[in-house]
């Protein structure tokens, strides 16, 4: 055994204290302080309220009386009502206050001004939607009645003049990515819920730093959970000295944030406003298999191009404008392509959900899918909590006679959401759903694909946290080259699939399933 000498020792404790340093400051750490503070504050609030046992009794009697009339006659899902109602009932001062501190979406009230702002904007583009339309109409006025719906509730048109490229995986995207990267002459959006820096997002930085250079405008939004563990918070400083503007959405503030609940999800790149990428593929190595976290990480994304990237550009310039003063010169950035485009069959209609808006899109999307199925509904989703409602779709399709499948992970990245999917598993399999396990790794993709006809790609999960919480975007394909692509890699999946039934489910140890039932009390809210 080899032995330390007094400086190596010394060197070592130093290593080791500033690993231990690092720890204790980082922004992680700080966070959850700030939060165990806050919790602190509000039993010391309970403490102290003690003193004045009858009027405290009166007060929150009253509270959880009005917050309660309040919940059940609000236009949302019973499972939302009861995830509420149960806390309130049985912890009127704390169940109330957390009520109001995490519903409060007064921390956008600047996206839904912008939202409207927006929507002002993008009317120019409603004549090119309403002229599609119509053409829709002659053969499908189901399809055309959902395009209608989509305009008038986000303003999203649907466009015929538009090519989509798809990718089965995130490096199959990110290759491409890099290639369209190189030709950007006028502006550069990109909007990503996760960045880390790495072999992926290096390569991408370096494009960029070089394209501001040449002269190119490029704008860079991402969600503020990337400050907590995978940027430095002052990382937006460094981006704006190499000439990036760069905005940080949301960022957490657990002192003073009332809006935590409601994060940017979306992934949107738009290139001089005439090609835009989508789907679940984020700026970090483990999307493209450049690192390995939960076995093979399986993704999906799509390049489009044409008179459809307007809407991702609409989408995106909603969101940097928050906060912003002055005019709003949506239309500088507008591309209209007036020549027909190779592979620009069938429609295209790229949309968001928001919970500025009052519709549930997303949710209303995915279940006008799985309604109007004839022949088959096949799914790729890495979270599966789901209402009553979709659940119901999902069984009544099955009854049909539709070929409903799903496919999830088989290694989790989240084992308590993980847990909670699991738990459908009787329900569904009874109805007569398919359900497989990604026997390789992780699923990350977000797919719909119908009756060889429509398809959906773009960030939405089928959890809570995608149909309710965040802010999401995706691509709807109707008879679009592209759709044979997205069904065609179900298939290929499915292969590396293991179908679950019944007995599946019942070797799962009995407490795993145990706590997937108890956690879909707070399901909602996860």
């Amino acid at each position: 055994m080899k032995c330390l000498d007094g400086k190596e020792v010394r060197v070592n404790v130093k290593k080791y204290l500033n690993i231990l340093l690092k720890i204790v400051f980082s922004r992680t750490m700080v966070t959850i302080a700030l939060l165990l503070v806050q919790i602190g504050w509000l039993f010391a609030g309970f403490r102290w309220l003690r003193d004045y046992s009858e009027v405290t009794l009166a007060f929150t009697l009253g509270l959880s009386g009005v917050l309660l009339v309040y919940i059940i006659n609000r236009d949302e899902t019973p499972e939302f009502k009861l995830t509420w109602v149960i806390p309130i009932c049985v912890a009127p001062v704390f169940g109330g206050l957390l009520y109001l501190f995490v519903m409060s979406n007064a921390g956008h009230w600047g996206l839904e001004k912008e939202v409207k702002r927006g929507r002002e904007e993008s009317e120019k583009l409603m004549h090119t939607g309403m002229a599609t339309r119509k053409k829709l109409e002659e053969t499908d006025a189901h399809m055309a009645g959902l395009c209608r719906y989509l305009e008038d509730v986000g303003g999203f048109p649907v466009y015929d003049n538009s090519s989509v490229t798809y990718f089965p995986l995130g490096e199959d995207k990110y290759a491409d990515l890099l290639v369209e990267l190189e030709k950007a002459n006028e502006f550069i959006f990109l909007e990503y819920f996760i960045v880390e820096r790495g072999k992926m997002w290096d390569s991408i930085l370096d494009i960029l730093v070089r394209k501001v250079r040449e002269g190119v405008e490029v704008r860079f939004m991402y969600d503020g959970t990337c400050t907590l563990t995978l940027l430095p918070y002052s990382y937006p400083k460094k981006l704006r000295e190499l000439g990036i503007q760069t905005k940080v959405f949301s960022p957490i503030r657990p002192l003073l944030s009332t809006a935590q609940n409601n994060r940017d999800h979306r992934k949107i790149l738009v290139i001089d406003g005439k090609v835009a990428y989508t789907g679940g593929v984020n700026l970090a190595d483990e999307y493209i298999n450049g690192k390995v976290r939960f076995g093979h990480w399986k993704d999906t994304a799509i390049r489009v191009e044409g008179d459809a990237v307007k809407s991702f550009t609409v989408m995106f310039l909603q969101m940097w404008n928050v906060g912003e003063m002055g005019r709003r010169d949506y239309g500088k950035y507008i591309r209209n392509c007036f020549q027909p485009l190779e592979g620009g069959s069938g429609f295209v209609l790229p949309y968001g959900d928001s919970p500025t808006i009052k519709e549930n899109v997303a949710e209303t999307v995915y279940m006008d899918i799985i309604n109007h199925a004839v022949k088959y509904v096949h799914i790729m989703t890495p979270y599966f909590i789901v209402d009553n409602a979709m659940l119901d779709v999902l069984q009544y399709a099955a009854g049909r006679g539709v070929d409903v499948k799903i496919i999830i992970p088989h290694i989790p990245d989240k084992k308590p959401i993980f847990a909670m999917s699991r738990t459908y598993y009787p329900d569904l399999l009874q109805a007569g759903v398919k359900v497989y396990e990604y026997k390789p790794g992780f699923i990350h993709a977000k797919v719909f694909t119908s009756d060889d006809v429509k398809a959906v790609v773009g960030t939405i999960n089928m959890d809570y946290r995608s149909l309710y919480h965040h802010f999401e975007c995706a691509a709807y394909l109707y008879r679009n080259e592209a759709v044979a692509d997205v069904e065609r890699d179900f298939q290929e999946t499915l292969e590396k699939c293991t179908e679950v039934d019944l007995r599946y489910y019942h070797q799962i140890p009995w407490y795993n399933r145990m706590i997937g039932r108890v956690l879909r009390l707070v399901g909602p809210l996860m």
